[in-house]
């Protein structure tokens, strides 16, 4: 029954389809377009324009109209390839056309209306195909230089080469083959394997040989199977990379050398070896390695740059085991050898080559030995002095252990001493754990050593390590003995505690107030009082200031320490320090550069008025400008103290005064004053001698006391004057007295000032008018307590002009110094200045 209803179904279903194929049949208009088939033949050689076809549309008999066409080769690229006749629908080519560039065109035809150049029919595209000839041929598109090692093996690839053909694939145009032409050198025989897809590789047969050709070049050729058959030669070139090829071999086979015994040295020898492959390659570069005498491994080989072995002795060997070392060293190349197999299949591969080498041991003086390196000893800390802390055991191969004399070499806190027979270290004072000369592991490191009686001597070393146990020998105290509560935020203070001992002599700490006053109690708890630190906690707001609360620090075993803490309570602000103890701010604000530029003002403003009251001083009747005794003593040839003189003879004295003023000396033979200068320096010396030796002079300046003394003085400044005078009128006449007066310069150093004085021969003149205006007042005095003296002038001086005017070096006028004098002048010439105007001369 289902069979039935499948088959009614499958008939019904035909039946529809038939009729509305029928109805679809009928419906059909009637083909307008006859169009031929367009085939082209590439590179075609014309004439041109050549017509490749016809086509035809049945309107054109029913109404006038047009062929037209367009699309690839008419008004797209390739432009201008082909056009159609419009009237007839004949299609022509104009060019020949590559088919690598172009294989089809796509061309579009259409008739139009001869008038508007509307379509009167449907649109219709074909394409035209370009047929291929074998116009190219195959070429060689892959690289053709490459390296090739050495060492290759036979039928390895050595190069891969590409070949392409662009004619039409999978026709004969595009198949090749590709051979060897010939190849240079002709060993080892090249071959070719190609694989599909246009690649082919270059092997060979044989084996490569670096000394014999470092170069080969292969000609290889493609060819197609068109017709006619094309073909394209390429050069290959292979660059053969040296390997190694040969062994190293020793310039000499047998060497010698020699150490000292239990030493080691670096390059004690220098073994060579030669290689003929390429240098500085790994097939070059040598390697060496010992073959026997070595099994205690006390030498080492090592390569320098030019392939050179050097031997050295990195472990010392005892002399008295062994006088002679014998060894056998080999060598090889960084590469491994290469063997062609070719030459040799079955052969045996070279040994490396061999050095026998001969080492002679000197015997030299062993420094003694101990039994280990070092030694720990335990020791207790502060334990009384003399206990014996180690007693060493001592060997030596080659001398007398009887005679060896032990020597402390490092005691840094000098705890021990040791004996020089036995070694025997003993405690000379009392350790201690805490000690900075003991390390964080409680270890005291104490060195001995030990000397022989050999040639040199030698000492052979040993350390002592002296593990120190801790006692409860410290008190706890404070980190920090001041401390800073922000009263501002809190109202305690954290009290750090350490201990220098160890676990269990030191903390946790206990913590409690060092006082039992009462104020102190009510003003202070510890909360918390355990730990390795307290809190120290003010029982009400106190007034920020400094305070010292006494403190008892104790540790696990009750040791404990009394301390007194500063707490210093303040305002902190938001930070953790008083904002009193921060450091004051360096910055000048507006304010404070105007106070200073008003300051500036201000001092600028007093000095110029100083300098305006200075102007109106009148110092015209100041004192004779002695040439005082600043740094400068004149010696003057006085003849004692002198008698009482009457009024009468003041006369005979004036008279013979005013003879020496005015008349030239005499040459009667008399002492000339004397000038003593001291150095700058001697400051001292220079008062000392002032007041010994000059004192009428400096009676006469202070005060005008002594009118003899001042006469006296008067008299031999005026003579000096004079000689000046002399001097300057006939340019002839010289005397150091008048050198003296004329020009001296006196310089004074003190602290860090410098005044220059210089006297001319106008503040001589000065000094002159002044005497004789004393010396009217002195006639008012009827006796005088010394005599004027007159001192003898010893001659003329030299005639030569060139030495006066040496002498006579500053005839200027200047009087600037009198401004320079110094404030203490200044004061004596007003004291005299008034005294001259009061009229009340003291004698």
């Amino acid at each position: 029954m289902k069979a039935l209803s499948l088959l009614l179904l499958v008939s019904l279903t035909a039946l529809v389809e038939s009729r509305r194929g029928n109805q679809e049949l009928l419906k059909r208009s009637k083909r307008r377009w006859v169009l031929s088939t367009i085939e082209l033949d590439e590179e075609d050689t014309g004439p041109f324009p050549k017509a490749i076809s016809q086509m035809h549309n049945d309107k054109a008999t029913e109404s006038e109209g047009r062929y037209h066409i367009s699309g690839m080769g008419v008004d797209r690229e390739p432009k201008g390839v082909f056009t159609i006749d419009e009237d007839t629908g004949v299609v022509y080519v104009h060019k020949a056309v590559d088919r690598e560039k172009y294989s089809l065109f796509e061309i579009h035809f259409d008739f139009l209306t001869q008038k508007t150049g509307t379509s009167l029919d449907t649109k219709l595209s074909f394409n035209v195909d370009v047929q291929d000839i074998n116009d190219n041929a195959p070429v060689f598109v892959s690289e053709l230089t490459d390296n090739v090692d050495e060492n290759a093996e036979a039928g390895d690839a050595l190069i891969q080469l590409k070949v392409e053909d662009i004619d039409e694939s999978n026709s004969p145009n595009s198949m090749f083959n590709v051979n060897i032409v010939s190849q240079s050198p002709q060993e080892p025989r090249m071959e070719l394997k190609t694989f599909p897809g246009g690649l082919s590789h270059l092997t060979f047969k044989g084996c490569f040989d670096y000394d014999k050709a470092k170069k080969y070049e292969v000609i290889v050729e493609a060819r197609d199977h068109g017709t006619p058959s094309l073909s394209s030669t390429a050069v290959v070139t292979l660059n053969v990379v040296d390997r190694n090829s040969h062994l190293p071999t020793f310039r000499e086979k047998k060497y010698h050398g020699e150490v000292p015994e239990s030493t080691t040295k670096d390059d004690i020898l220098r073994i060579a070896v030669d290689d003929k492959d390429t240098p500085r390659t790994p097939g070059w570069r040598a390697i060496y390695f010992f073959i026997e005498g070595n099994g205690e491994e006390n030498f080492q080989l090592e390569t320098d740059p030019v392939t050179n072995g050097i031997l050295s002795v990195v472990k010392g060997k005892d002399f008295e085991t062994k006088s002679l070392v014998h060894l056998v060293i080999g060598v090889k190349n960084e590469e491994p050898l290469f063997v062609c197999r070719s030459k040799s299949p079955t052969g045996p591969t070279p040994s490396p080559d061999r050095a026998n080498v001969t080492i002679k041991l000197i015997n030299v003086n062993e420094p003694p030995f101990y039994e280990k390196a070092s030694f720990p000893v335990y020791q207790k800390e502060e334990e009384e002095p003399g206990r014996v802390l180690f007693t060493p055991n001592i060997g030596d191969s080659d001398s007398d252990v009887t005679k060896i004399r032990h020597v402390l070499l490092e005691d840094p806190a000098g705890w021990v001493t040791i004996d020089e027979k036995t070694g025997k270290i003993t405690t000379t004072k009392k350790m201690d754990r805490e000690s900075s000369f003991v390390d964080d592991n409680d270890i005291y490191k104490v060195v001995i050593g030990a000397v022989d009686t050999g040639e040199p001597p030698q000492t052979g070393t040993c350390t002592v390590l002296v593990h120190l146990g801790d006692i409860n020998d410290n008190v706890p105290s404070p980190v920090n003995n001041s401390l800073i509560m922000c009263g501002n935020r809190v109202n305690k203070v954290m009290v750090p505690a350490r201990d220098p001992d160890g676990n269990p002599y030191s903390g946790p700490f206990t913590f409690s107030l060092g006082s039992d006053d009462k104020a102190l109690m009510e003003q202070w708890k510890l909360d918390p009082s355990f730990g390795y630190e307290g809190a120290l906690v003010s029982r009400s707001t106190l007034p920020f200031n400094n305070y010292l609360v006494p403190l008892v620090i104790q540790d696990q075993q009750n040791s404990m320490g009394r301390h007194t803490v500063q707490v210093v309570v303040c305002d902190c602000g938001g930070g953790s320090v008083c904002l009193s103890l921060k450091p004051p701010s360096s910055s000048l604000g507006p304010a404070g550069i105007g106070l200073l530029l008003v300051g500036l003002l201000s001092l600028l403003l007093l000095l110029l008025l100083f300098k305006c009251q200075c102007k109106g001083k009148d110092f015209q009747r100041m004192a004779a400008v002695q040439d005082e005794g600043n740094q400068t003593l004149i010696k003057y040839n006085q003849e004692g103290g002198g008698v009482p003189v009457h009024g009468g003879l003041w006369a005979n004295y004036r008279k013979l005064l005013k003879q020496s003023i005015y008349s030239p000396f005499d040459s009667s033979p008399q002492a000339e004053p004397t000038v003593l200068l001291t150095p700058p320096n001697n400051e001292a010396g220079t008062k000392a001698q002032m007041t010994q030796k000059a004192a009428p002079m400096a009676q006469d300046v202070n005060g005008y006391n002594s009118a003899a003394l001042t006469t006296m003085n008067s008299y031999m400044t005026l003579q000096s004057t004079q000689r000046q005078r002399d001097a300057f009128g006939s340019q002839r006449r010289q005397s150091a007295s008048s050198t003296s007066a004329s020009n001296r310069m006196i310089r004074h150093q003190g602290g860090s000032s410098r005044y220059n004085r210089s006297v001319s021969l106008l503040s001589s003149q000065h000094i002159s008018d002044h005497i004789d205006r004393r010396l009217a007042d002195v006639e008012r005095i009827e006796q005088l307590v010394n005599r004027p003296h007159r001192y003898a002038y010893e001659g003329q001086g030299s005639r030569a002009e060139s030495l006066d005017q040496l002498s006579l070096v500053d005839l200027g006028d200047d009087l600037m110094f009198l401004d320079d004098l110094g404030p203490k002048f200044k004061t004596l010439a007003d004291v005299s200045h008034q005294t001259t105007e009061e009229g009340n001369v003291q004698l």
